[in-house]
Parts: structure tokens; C-alpha cells; sequence
């Protein structure tokens, strides 16, 4: 009777073993996927803030043509005007939302580096125990 407990506790710890590394294996795999996607994201926030910038300069050679036309439209100077305004309002919170990425970027870099570092170690164990 007590060998049929013990057998039955091994089993049990065996697959709260197994159960455990998959987990871990699971959660580094989401590390690694959220690292990718917010470095791809404040890939696209930068291109985005160049791209703002780029409107800007073309919004204000706009205006400074507009001002140049001898009959001046007040529907296309308020026009300009307000375009002028979202653009810039744009390109800040896009400069922001940089600002927000690199920081939560270097407090990620640490956290992705351990968890790269685990699950090397965990592919050579593993590795290692299939060639023993």
C-alpha cells in the first residue's frame, strides 16, 4: 500500500515538474514576443514622427504660399491654420510617445536579457540530458 503511494506521489510531482517547465517555457516565450512587437512598435512611432515632421515643413511652405497669393481666401488661410495646429499636435504626441517606448525599452532590455539567459541554459540542460 505505501509503494502504491509513493509511485502515485512520483507521478504527481513528475507532472507538477512538467507542468512547471512548460509554463516558464510558455512565459519566455511571451517575453520574447512582447520585446518584437515593442520594438517593431517604436520602429513605427519613429517612422511616424518623421513622417509628422515631413507634413509640418510641407504644411508651413503651404502657408508661406499661401500668403504669397495676391487674392488671399480666408476658407484656405483657416484651413491651413487648422491643419497647421493637428500637425504639430501630432508630432508632439508622437515625439511623446517616443519618449514613453525608449524609456519602457531600457526597462525591458533587463528583464529580456534574464529571460534569454534562462532559456539558453534551459535549451543546453535539455540538450544535454537527451545526449546522456
Amino acid at each position: 500500500m505505501v509503494a502504491i503511494l509513493l509511485i502515485l506521489i512520483c507521478v504527481g510531482a513528475i507532472l507538477a515538474l512538467v507542468a512547471g517547465l512548460r509554463a516558464l517555457r510558455a512565459w519566455l516565450a511571451y517575453r520574447r514576443a512582447r520585446a518584437t512587437f515593442q520594438t517593431e512598435v517604436t520602429d513605427e512611432v519613429a517612422r511616424l514622427a518623421q513622417r509628422a515632421g515631413e507634413l509640418e515643413r510641407g504644411v508651413a511652405r503651404l502657408d508661406a504660399r499661401a500668403n504669397q497669393l495676391p487674392v488671399k481666401i480666408s476658407e484656405l488661410q483657416q484651413s491651413l491654420a487648422a491643419l497647421t495646429a493637428l500637425t504639430g499636435v501630432l508630432g508632439t504626441s508622437l515625439r511623446q510617445a517616443q519618449k514613453i517606448l525608449s524609456v519602457t525599452r531600457i526597462k525591458t532590455s533587463g528583464t529580456a536579457t534574464l529571460s534569454n539567459t534562462i532559456g539558453k541554459s534551459w535549451r543546453s540542460w535539455k540538450t544535454s540530458r537527451r545526449l546522456a
